[in-house]
């Protein structure tokens, strides 16, 4: 009686797999789900947005240092509108990653935030407005640490987040760009405006809708984590990360 096996019973040896060397990253497999590819960091994106960052003393000390409000304005307005090149970059390169998806967010907020309150300083914008822009960005900033320290999956940025950010970083400019009695300003404070309310109220509108998403991130990777609490071999699928 075989049972099943080859004839006469007889079971080939198991060929053993090819070592892989310990810890290199580039050889090893991946655990189900993941892609190798998002743990990179220097990519070109990333750089783009690293350089973003950098600009922004070189915007403080060009409005407050140098007194030169229309090259920090200018400066400013270049900074704001080169947010999707980092994007764009990543997508055309097909270099995204775990970091630049924290980093490029991050980069907004700071650069938002460091506009607004300096445009509130120098007294271009009304009080209210940029008030309501620093709420909208520290509410938003706060969601983000605390999802983290929960452990909530990462959430993506929202078109209407982004469109909004946009629309913030051109106004902002152009308020700083129309401060002054000059004839040739005030046709840029009529600009900064029609893009300030568009621009605040998507911003608004990204800030709500994240709320059910981070309810679902925050359930599925505290999911995770319990499913890799109960498989030691780590083949569960969870992750913890920020928005």
């Amino acid at each position: 009686m075989t049972g099943g096996g080859r004839a006469g019973g007889a079971v080939p040896p198991a060929v053993p797999a090819p070592a892989q060397p310990a810890g290199d990253p580039a050889v090893l497999p991946a655990a189900a789900g993941d892609d190798p590819s998002l743990a990179r960091i220097l990519t070109v994106p990333n750089l783009i947005t690293t350089a973003r960052l950098a600009c922004v003393p070189v915007f403080v000390w060009l409005l407050f240092g140098a007194h030169r409000q229309t090259a920090a304005a200018v400066l400013l307005g270049v900074l704001g509108a080169t947010d999707w090149v980092d994007g764009f970059a990543a997508r055309r390169w097909h270099q995204v990653s775990t970091l630049g998806k924290v980093l490029d967010p991050v980069a907004d907020r700071v650069l938002v935030l460091t506009g607004v309150l300096s445009v509130i300083v120098v007294g271009a914008v009304p009080v209210w407005f940029g008030a309501a822009t620093v709420a909208r960005e520290a509410v938003v900033s706060g969601a983000v640490l605390l999802l983290a320290a929960l452990g909530s999956e990462r959430i993506d940025v929202l078109w209407v987040g982004k469109a909004g950010t946009f629309g913030l970083m051109f106004a902002y400019p152009t308020f700083l760009l129309a401060h002054g009695t000059a004839s040739w300003q005030h046709p840029f404070e009529v600009l900064a405006w029609v893009c300030a309310v568009p621009g605040l109220a998507l911003a608004w509108m990204a800030a709500a809708a994240y709320v059910p998403r981070s309810r679902r991130a925050l359930a599925r990777g505290r999911g995770g984590r319990t499913a890799r609490r109960g498989d030691p071999g780590g083949t569960g699928n969870g992750g913890v990360s920020s928005a």
